[in-house]
Parts: C-alpha cells; structure tokens; sequence
C-alpha cells in the first residue's frame, strides 16, 4: 500500500468519523450523562438525513442543518415524553419512537426510499466552491465536519459546565438526590434529550449532504457504531476532566471508522461489516474488565506454572 493509499484511507476515516462523532456526542449526552439509553438513533439520524435532503433540495443547503436539528429536537422531545409522562420504560419509549420515524421517514421523502441529491448544491459544494484554487480544496469535506464537530464540541462543553447542564449530570447520577434538591428531573430529562437528538439529526443530514443521497437505510446501525466509538473513547480518556472526556469521544469515533475503513480497503464482505462493529463493541466493553482483570489471570497462570514445573 503507497503512502498516497495511506493518507487517503485516514483521511476517508476522519471524514466520516467527524460526521459520526456528532451521534457519538449525542450519545454521550444521553447515555453517559443522563443514564438513558436513547434507542431512537436510527430513525433520529435517519430524520435528520430525510429532512436535510429534503431542504437541500429546494434549494437551502444552509437552511437544512438548522431544520434537521429542529427534527431531531421533536423526535427527542417525543421520545422523552413517552418516558417521563406516559411511564414507557426508556428503551421501550426508543423504540417505539425509532419504529414510528421509519413510516415518518418515508413520508418526508415523498413515499420514496431513495433522495438524490447529485444536482444540487450542499454546505460541502459550498465549501469546494470557497476553497477552489486554495491547497485546502481537496480537504473540504473533512473541513467542513471539523468546523461542525469544533462547533457542538465546544457548545456542549460550555452547555455541561451551566446550571442546567450541572442538573443534567446530576439527574444521570442520583434522580433521587435531584429530586429531593428541587430540580425537576422530568425537564432536565426532556431538555437533555432533544439536545442529543439534536446532534444525531445534525450528523444525518451531513452525511446525506456529504455523500449526495439519502436512502431510507442510512441511519441502521448507527447506534451500535455511536455506542461502540463512545466506548473505545472511554477506553482513551473516560476518567478524564470534561474537555478530554469530548475529545475522547471524537477520538473514539475516527478509530472505529479508521477500523472499519481498513476492512473496506481489504475488500471485506459488505454483509460482514455489521458483524465487524460487533466485535468492536465487545471488545470496546471487554476491555476495563479484562484490564482490571488482568493481573488475577496472570498469577493464576504463573500459580499454575509453577505446579507443573515443580
């Protein structure tokens, strides 16, 4: 493999890791944060791609990102509703929603399954545009996911470090100290969430503008690549400050697609890249365990040793 093949490859990698960080992000807020386990992103990502494209289309490729927020903010909402005022366990209340948004999905593409936007313009072909006869040109992909990715980074950070954001912590930690404190865990619940759906709708409709299209299946499995890249971050900076702990995150998300990309490049089976991101998962989640783990094995195995050399 050339250097150019390298550089490629990586750079391929942290485009679309940058765009799947924001999910990844969104997953942090609410899982990490708020102890909820949002299984509505799929049908989250997948809304924010429809209704970008959808957008983009009629000729508003800035307009787009704003409203795939403003979808992904009622698909959240929805989602936390079910869960704070209607007593839907919160995995349940994620799939039900994640269920509903594949029919909601279809209807904002026009009873269609596939959106093409080849013909028009995106914030992507905007940024080509701007950087045309500059040395940055052909890095204007992953310019624009930078931009997006500093942007909620920084806005998160600064958002976590407010009174609000504090109460989202605590309502993640202790709901029952929280609620004995004043702080109403219902809304610190529902803001937290349309917050997160937020980014996830941000991140599909970037991709869709990224890769010009959008089909119904865009948003499968995003949960388990989000989820998979927030534990490899972990693993890098979990126990650190809340800066690191974002970073951490973005970094998780270009090593999994860093991963993912290299099995692509080794023609891997299309059919075998949803086992791939299994066995990332599980060796994301294994991983503390086994670490912590390791020195009892290992003086087991030298116990053991010993026996036999003896």
């Amino acid at each position: 493999m050339s250097l150019d093949s390298i550089l490629t490859l990586v750079q391929t990698a942290a485009e679309l890791g940058l765009i799947s960080a924001l999910t990844v992000l969104a997953l942090f807020l609410s899982y990490s944060m708020l102890n909820v386990c949002d299984l509505s992103t799929d049908g989250c990502f997948t809304l924010g791609a429809t209704v970008g494209a959808v957008v983009t289309i009629s000729g508003h490729p800035y307009l787009a990102l704003p409203a795939a927020m403003a979808a992904g903010i009622a698909s959240g909402f929805i989602t936390a509703f079910l869960q704070t005022k209607m007593g839907v366990n919160s995995l349940l209340a994620g799939i039900i929603v994640n269920t509903a948004l594949y029919s909601v999905n279809i209807a904002v593409m026009g009873n269609d399954s596939l959106l093409n936007l080849n013909r028009y313009d995106t914030v992507f072909t905007k940024a080509l545009d701007f950087l045309k006869g500059t040395a940055f040109s052909q890095y204007y992909k992953l310019i624009v996911a930078v931009i997006a990715v500093v942007l909620v980074a920084v806005f998160l950070g600064l958002f976590l470090k407010t009174k609000l954001g504090l109460a989202i912590r605590a309502t993640g930690d202790n709901p029952d100290m929280v609620r004995s404190s004043s702080i109403n865990p219902i809304f610190t619940t529902i803001i937290g969430l349309c917050i997160a759906n937020s980014f996830t709708a941000l991140s599909g409709c970037l991709l869709a503008q990224s890769q010009k299209s959008v089909n119904i299946d865009i948003g499968t499995g995003m949960v388990t690549v989000a989820l998979a890249s927030l534990l490899i971050g972990n693993v890098f900076l979990g126990k650190k400050k809340m800066p690191f702990r974002i970073l951490g995150m973005v970094l998780g998300a270009f090593v999994f697609r860093l991963v993912y990309t290299i099995a692509l490049r080794f023609d891997m089976p299309a059919f075998m890249l949803k086992f791939v991101s299994s066995v990332i998962v599980i060796a994301a989640i294994s991983f503390p365990y086994l670490k912590e783990r390791f020195p009892m094995f290992k003086r087991r195995f030298m116990q053991r040793f010993k026996r036999r050399e003896a």
